[in-house]
């Protein structure tokens, strides 16, 4: 998939436990897993926000494009 989830990155570089940070979010942790493995569709601008604000960090910091195949079940 082209958008690469980095959360994983950041978490190790603020040394923050996944736990931890879906409860200062606010989500489950199986969401945050999701996210971090990439395997969720979209998510949610506020989710995103609060993400950025417990670990002080850009959404840029968060997520990348990489050329590559689109994955088959993606709209044209």
């Amino acid at each position: 998939m082209p958008i690469v989830v980095t959360l994983d990155v950041m978490l190790a570089r603020r040394k923050m436990r996944s736990r931890e940070l879906a409860e200062r979010v606010g989500i489950t942790e199986a969401n945050l897993s999701l996210l971090k493995s990439g395997k969720v569709r979209g998510v949610r601008f506020d989710t995103l926000a609060r993400i950025c604000e417990v670990l002080q960090c850009q959404p840029g910091d968060l997520l990348a494009w990489e050329p590559g195949p689109e994955p088959p079940d993606a709209e044209a």
